[in-house]
């Protein structure tokens, strides 16, 4: 029975389980959008307000479940807009599927309208991408950005497919197994690498867990778990490792880096071993790389090869899956007590913690301590990007791995409120909750509609310091203070800062009234003694809530380690 493309292209969502689908229709993707028409009640399709948006919610519905996010978009503009969404994805290794209209297939290169090159604009920003010239070929591409998506180092793929193909008609053929020449990614590690690996970590004294995403990737936190416990060597978690191990575990010192535990960075600089499983040794976690860990050997277990020796080198390299590898690795290390070890780490967590001014004053980190005592830690918390995304990954402790998602590699403001969405569509029966400033959360709060009309419960946490903190802040502390185009609450951009003047008592935009005109609620938070009861009423509450939290303008994010520093030039007070 002959099939068209836009027939083949729903076969073939249903095929992969596809539950959700998330994007705009236009031109160039109307036959597929006439057949998501019939297939309604078998895939649900959710209408973004902006193409970042749709591509953002499936970036977070893929990070909560472990699923692939898939979003549809038109041509040209409709494309385009995807691409930060992609790269963002991209960076953090996320499975995404993206499908673009394109316009027919005699028209390609002839400037039609709404044409754009989809494939070379986003060849940079996806694991890979497909332009489809053949109908008989879809059924095939769409199963191998599936397939490509999903295994390896997980990563986003776009299918570019010109409006003709989505007419054109063939017999559908499912392609049960793929094979690609080219593409053989490895999942078992070595045998004899991890009898290395075993090998250096049974004779170090000063051993250090240094972990990264791709633990929450692999599903692999239980045998992370056992094999910290087993040799008793203190976990460090990066911004995207968060949630994957637990955060009450004596052994956890947390996240380090720029913006890291004092005692998380300490024992980077003074161990003899890091254990770097799924993690990619970024700028922001090393610091100045010539000065990173000088006494350390290197372990390096991650799925993707060129990652590893990319930025650092590495004694021991593991390439394959976290959790296989670990599985193995668990029998061939011994016991360990590392005792000494970890009363040096203790006594810096002691001296150094984590902390902020406990005053009458209304400060962020009191705000996101406040929003993880009442969750106890089993919220899904998505960030924006700045100021607001250190804050909450210092001080909101998840139970749970894929319950805190923010942009890492990219560092991309909108992305919060749109990657809420998402969560909470796949996870339907969680509190979720977007941490943002109130600079990022106006990059893609046209969501609102989409939260509202769908009826998705998503509580979005603004704390306003009336500016771009986190630029505000590298300003105060290493351009005099100079404000230049950080103030978002003055008419004529930035002026002279004076800390003691009054914020204006007029606001742009008044976040209270903008929620309640998409018809979501809106609540407006200016002293300290109101926070937790909001809080509670404002997850009581079964709609959309954004809280408008009035925080002190000049709170930095600290420690910090300023850029171009090793790890050990921390600042961890102003004072």
């Amino acid at each position: 029975m002959l099939k068209t493309g836009s027939e083949i292209f729903i076969e073939c969502l249903l095929r992969e389980k596809v539950e959700v689908l998330f994007g705009i229709p236009g031109g160039s993707v109307l036959p597929i959008f006439d057949k998501i028409y019939d297939a309604r009640d078998k895939i649900r399709f959710v209408l973004t307000r902006h193409e970042q948006g749709a591509g953002h919610m499936a970036d977070g519905y893929a990070r909560s479940t472990g699923k692939v996010g898939v979003c549809i978009a038109t041509s040209g503009p409709g494309a385009a807009n995807l691409t930060t969404a992609l790269a963002t994805a991209h960076m953090d290794s996320i499975p995404m599927v993206a499908f673009t209209g394109q316009v027919a297939t005699s028209l390609i290169g002839n400037d039609a309208f709404q044409e754009a090159d989809t494939t070379g604009i986003t060849r940079s920003v996806t694991k890979h991408n497909f332009l489809v010239k053949d109908v008989v070929e879809l059924a095939r591409t769409i199963r191998e950005a599936f397939y490509i998506a999903t295994t390896g180092r997980p990563g986003p793929v776009l299918v570019d497919i010109p409006v003709d193909i989505q007419r054109a008609e063939c017999e559908f053929i499912w392609p049960e197994k793929i094979e690609i020449r080219s593409y053989n990614p490895v999942s078992g590690g070595h045998i004899g690498q991890i009898k290395k690996a075993a090998d250096l970590i049974n004779s170090s004294k000063q051993p250090l867990l240094y972990i990264g995403g791709g633990i929450i990737s692999s599903n692999a936190s239980s045998e992370l778990l056992s094999l910290a416990e087993k040799i008793q060597t203190p976990v460090t978690t990066t911004l995207l490792a968060i949630g994957g191990f637990p955060p009450n575990h004596p052994l956890n010192i947390f996240m380090p880096g720029m913006h890291g535990n004092y005692a998380a960075n300490l024992a980077f600089q003074n161990c003899d071993l890091i254990i770097a499983i799924g993690a990619r040794f970024d700028d922001r976690v090393t610091g100045k790389l010539s000065a990173f860990a000088p006494s350390a050997k290197i372990i390096h277990i991650d799925i993707d090869p060129t990652s590893i020796s990319k930025n650092v080198s590495v004694d021991v390299p593991v390439v394959g899956d976290a959790k296989k590898i670990l599985v193995e690795l668990i029998k061939y290390v011994k016991k360990k007590n590392n005792r000494e070890w970890l009363k040096k780490i203790s006594e810096w967590q002691r001296v150094n913690p984590f902390t902020y001014k406990k005053d009458n004053k209304l400060r962020p980190q009191f705000i996101v301590d406040k929003i993880s005592e009442i969750t106890k830690g089993e919220a899904i918390v998505v960030t924006e990007v700045g100021q607001n995304q250190m804050w909450a990954a210092q001080f909101y402790k998840p139970k749970f791995p894929r319950h805190f998602l923010s942009s890492g590699g990219l560092g991309t403001m909108g992305y919060g409120f749109p990657a809420a969405i998402g969560a909470k569509i796949a996870n339907p029966k969680k509190t979720v909750i977007d941490i943002a400033g109130d600079g990022s959360i106006q990059m893609n709060i046209q969501e609102l509609a989409t939260a509202v009309l769908n009826n998705i419960n998503v509580k979005i946490v603004i704390l306003n310091n009336a500016c771009l903190g986190m630029v505000r802040q590298w300003q105060e502390l290493f351009y005099k203070r100079r404000y230049s185009a950080v103030c978002l609450t003055k008419p004529n951009g930035c002026l002279p800062c004076d800390a003691s003047a009054k914020r204006p008592t007029w606001m742009v935009p008044d976040f209270v009234k903008l929620a309640e005109s998409y018809g979501a609620v809106g609540l407006r938070i200016t002293k300290k003694e109101e926070v937790e009861n909001t809080l509670i009423k404002a997850l009581k509450i079964d709609k959309t809530v954004v809280m408008d939290f009035i925080v002190e303008e000049e709170e930095n994010v600290l420690p910090m380690v300023p850029a171009g520093k090793a790890l050990d030039e921390i600042i961890t007070s102003l004072a």
